[in-house]
C-alpha cells in the first residue's frame, strides 16, 4: 500500500480524478434523464401523469444490486481493469439499446442490463482504492471520490435537459454511452492494481458465507434491514420527482433546480455527518438519524392528509427535502455499522449487503410509484411507513447489542 498511485503512467491528481469519472457513471444514469421523462411518456403514447416511467429507475438499480455480487468474485481473481472493461461494455452498448428501444418493455431490460453495466466500473473503482491506498490516504482519496455523488445530482438534471435541447430525448442516453467510451480510453492509462498474489480462486462458497453471516448476525441483520426501507423511499423519489414538480405543482421548469437543490442539501449532511459521528459516537448519531427523519415524515404526513393530499408547492419541497437530509445523515452510518462486526470478510459482506438493500429498495420502491397519482400522499406515505419500520429494525438490532455489551461488562 503507497501514498500514492503505484504506477508511473498517471499521477496522483490524475488518477483521482479518473475514478471520480469511473464512479460518476452509476449516477449519470440516473440523474442525466430525469428531465425528458415527459418526453419518454410522449414517445410511447402514455399519459402526462403516467408513472410506468418510474421503473426506469427501479430496474437500473436493480441491474446494479445484481451486478455488484457478480463483479465482485471476478475482481478479485482475475484483476480490476477487465471488471472495468467488460461493465463499461455492457453499459455502452445498453444506453445505446434502451435509446433505440421500440417499446417501453423493452427499454426496461435495456435499462436492467445498463443497471449491470454501472456496477462494474463502480466495484472496480472502490477495489482500486483499496489496492493503492491505506489508513489516512484512503480516507481522503474515497472521501473525494465519493463527493462525486455530490456534484452529479447537482448539475445532472441541468445538463441533461440542456443535451435534449440539442435534439430528441434518445441523445441524452447516447451522451451516456459517448461518456462510457471516454471513460474507456482514459482508464487505458490506468495500470492493473491488484497483485498477483492477492489474486483469490473464483467460487461460490466465499459469497455463500458472507451471506449467511449477514442474515445471522442480529447487529448486521437489522441495520441493512433499516437500509433496504430506507432506500425504498429514497428509491421511489428519485423515480418520481420529475412527476411531483413538473405534472402535480405543474412547474416542469423549476425541476433542475429543485432536484439539484435537494441534492445539495444532501450532500451537506453527508460532510456535516462526520463531525456529528466525531462527538457523538456513530451508533447515537444513526438513533437520532432515524428518529429525525421518522418525525419529519410523520409531521409532513399530517399537512398531506390536512391538505388532501397537495399541500402548498413550498411546503411539499421543503419537507420532502428536510426528510431526504436526514436520509443522508443515516445511509452512511447505517451502512458502517452493519458492516462492523463482519471486517474478516469486509469486502463480500459488502457486496451482500449492497445487493440485498439495492435490490430490496428498488422492489419497496415500486410500491410507492405505482399508486403516485395526482397527489403526493404515496411519497409521503411510504417515506413515513418505511421510516417507522427502519427505526424498528435499528431498535431490534440496538437491543441486542446493548444486552451484550452489558453482560460483557459484568
Amino acid at each position: 500500500m503507497t501514498s500514492s498511485p503505484p504506477n508511473l503512467a498517471i499521477g496522483k491528481k490524475q488518477f483521482t480524478a479518473l475514478l471520480a469519472a469511473i464512479m460518476a457513471l452509476g449516477a449519470l444514469g440516473i440523474d442525466l434523464m430525469l428531465p425528458v421523462f415527459d418526453e419518454i411518456r410522449t414517445h410511447f403514447g402514455l399519459a402526462a401523469d403516467a408513472t410506468d416511467v418510474a421503473q426506469i429507475v427501479t430496474v437500473y438499480f436493480l441491474g446494479m444490486a445484481s451486478g455488484q455480487i457478480l463483479y465482485g468474485p471476478f475482481a478479485d481473481r482475475y484483476g480490476r481493469r477487465p471488471v472495468l472493461y467488460v461493465g463499461l461494455l455492457i453499459y455502452g452498448i445498453a444506453a445505446i439499446g434502451s435509446a433505440a428501444a421500440p417499446t417501453l418493455p423493452l427499454m426496461l431490460l435495456s435499462r436492467f442490463l445498463w443497471g449491470i453495466g454501472a456496477a462494474g466500473p463502480r466495484v472496480m473503482a472502490v477495489a482500486v482504492v483499496r489496492d493503492v491506498y491505506e489508513g489516512d490516504a484512503m480516507a481522503r482519496a474515497m472521501s473525494f471520490i465519493m463527493a462525486v455523488f455530490v456534484t452529479i445530482p447537482i448539475l445532472a438534471p441541468s445538463l441533461g435537459a440542456a443535451i435534449a435541447a440539442l435534439g430528441s430525448w434518445q441523445i441524452v442516453f447516447w451522451f451516456c454511452a459517448l461518456y462510457a467510451l471516454v471513460v474507456g480510453v482514459w482508464g487505458m492509462r490506468l495500470e492493473e492494481t491488484l497483485a498477483e498474489e492477492n489474486r483469490r480462486e473464483l467460487a461460490l462458497r466465499p459469497v455463500l458465507d458472507a451471506a449467511r453471516e449477514v442474515f445471522t448476525t442480529r447487529q448486521t441483520l437489522g441495520y441493512t434491514m433499516a437500509m433496504v426501507f430506507l432506500f425504498g423511499a429514497f428509491t421511489s423519489y428519485l423515480a418520481s420527482s420529475e412527476l411531483i414538480v413538473g405534472e402535480i405543482y405543474g412547474r416542469p421548469g423549476m425541476f433542475p433546480f429543485i432536484f439539484g437543490a435537494v441534492a445539495a442539501g444532501m450532500g451537506s449532511a453527508m460532510l456535516f455527518n462526520a463531525r456529528i459521528v466525531q462527538r457523538v459516537g456513530v451508533h447515537q448519531t444513526a438513533r437520532l438519524a432515524v428518529v429525525g427523519y421518522t418525525v419529519v415524515a410523520l409531521v409532513l404526513l399530517v399537512v398531506v392528509f390536512l391538505t388532501e393530499g397537495k399541500p402548498w408547492f413550498w411546503v411539499a419541497i421543503i419537507g420532502i427535502s428536510a426528510v431526504l437530509v436526514m436520509h443522508a445523515t443515516m445511509i452512511p452510518n447505517v451502512n458502517a455499522i452493519a458492516l462492523e462486526p463482519l471486517g474478516h470478510i469486509a469486502g463480500t459482506a459488502s457486496a451482500v449487503i449492497g445487493t440485498v438493500s439495492l435490490a430490496g429498495g428498488a422492489l419497496l420502491g415500486t410500491l410507492i410509484d405505482r399508486n403516485l397519482s395526482g397527489t403526493i400522499t404515496p411519497l409521503v406515505v411510504g417515506m413515513a411507513g418505511y421510516g417507522l419500520i427502519a427505526a424498528g429494525w435499528i431498535a431490534w438490532a440496538e437491543h441486542r447489542t446493548a444486552s451484550t455489551n452489558t453482560t460483557q461488562r459484568r
